[in-house]
């Protein structure tokens, strides 16, 4: 069994997820004990519990502590993970509405099913858009078509937009499995060995001219001058960078009011492929409409002025697919984060690679992975 310390590092809900996976993956039973034991609502949430429960349902895991507020869970694997139909909502956890992010359930299950033999469809209930975790737009635009390049092949649709707190959205996911029957696990078992992985490593380390900046100005029940002044704000702090944005305005079907810009940049890559950051700002009660365009804004002219083609939070979500390759890969960030050194940690509980930070927290670096 694995022994994770929930508490180490960032100390919150990614060590979790990622445990879950590689856990399901490999084969290795998990105990995770502290878990976001720093955090104001300290053990699992509502989002966490339905992650586990989610990851448990792919694979059979038992499961003891699996309640809201548990700091500790053991989750035990009983068969691989299984592609199949699957339907969860944060609102069962929640005993009631929860904003809890499906994006981040959905990460925490993209990786098995893109393993598993034969294809998966997705139906998450949840928040879609909320601070802390990647807006569905950003898992659409930046995540899923740089791990396509890895080889993972999967598609989202928002059905319905949810923001924190009352949650309740909709999205549909499909992941293409690898059909790869016994490839990728040891003889006699279903435990993974990387060799030969069904995924490709990568090398993006430079990025050329920004080619486009677009992106949309978002609200839900609320009067239509807040999506128009974060646009306006947004369009008027670009400007004395020399950057032309393309924002559009969108009133966005939810059960409750919220509001949000998000940035999509666009820079020439390798082989005709584009390099493609993500950056947001999210209202809230009390906050004006400038202050969350200066969010999105501010975020990505740290970026763009960094020179990197990863941006802080592709970075940390990078590390699972890459090291789960096996393969020499290398990728440089604008920012190394603690999440990102916290991601490279729980990786290396579970798998035989090396992989290796070059630069300071807070600055541009390198991240580099070898096999073991």
């Amino acid at each position: 069994m694995i022994h994770v310390d929930g508490s180490y590092g960032e100390g919150g809900g990614q060590i979790l997820r990622t445990s879950l996976s590689l856990s399901a993956i490999t084969g290795q039973p998990l105990c995770i004990e502290r878990i976001r034991a720093g955090r104001r609502q300290p053990g699992l949430r509502p989002q966490h519990l339905t992650a586990v429960r989610a990851a448990a349902t792919i694979c059979g895991a038992r499961l003891q502590g699996d309640t809201v507020g548990s700091p500790t869970l053991v989750f035990e694997p009983q068969h691989r993970p299984q592609a199949g139909r699957y339907e969860f909502d944060v609102r069962q956890a929640a005993q009631g509405g929860s904003a809890g992010s499906v994006t981040l359930i959905f990460q925490t299950l993209l990786l098995p099913l893109a393993l598993a033999e034969g294809s998966s469809e997705l139906i998450l209930h949840g928040g879609t858009h909320g601070a802390w975790s990647p807006p569905f737009h950003y898992l659409q635009h930046v995540y899923l078509p740089m791990v396509a390049r890895l080889g993972i092949r999967a598609s989202v649709e928002l059905r319905r937009w949810g923001w924190y707190p009352q949650g309740n959205g909709e999205i549909k996911a499909t992941v293409r499995g690898h059909g790869s029957g016994d490839r990728g696990y040891g003889p006699g078992d279903w435990r993974w060995s990387p060799d030969p992985s069904p995924l490709t490593p990568m090398t993006l380390v430079e990025r050329g001219a920004l080619k486009r900046l677009w992106g949309l100005s978002a609200t839900s029940n609320l009067p239509t001058h807040v999506r128009e002044r974060m646009r306006k704000r947004a369009l008027e702090r670009l400007l004395p960078a020399g950057v032309r944005a393309e924002i559009e305005l969108v009133d966005a079907p939810s059960p409750g009011p919220g509001a949000g810009l998000f940035l999509f940049a666009e820079y020439e890559g390798v082989a005709s492929e584009l390099v493609t950051a993500g950056f947001s700002g999210f209202g809230r009660q009390g906050k004006p409409a400038e202050a969350v365009a200066d969010e999105a804004v501010e975020a990505f002219l740290a970026y763009h002025q960094s020179g990197a083609p990863v941006d802080p939070h592709l970075a940390d979500q990078l590390i699972l697919p890459l090291a789960l390759s096996g393969g020499a890969a290398i990728f440089r960030t604008s920012e190394v984060t603690r999440h990102l050194l916290t991601s490279v940690w729980v990786v290396g509980q579970f798998l035989d690679v090396e992989v290796r930070v070059e630069g300071e927290m807070g600055q541009a670096g390198l991240v580099r992975f070898s096999a073991g």
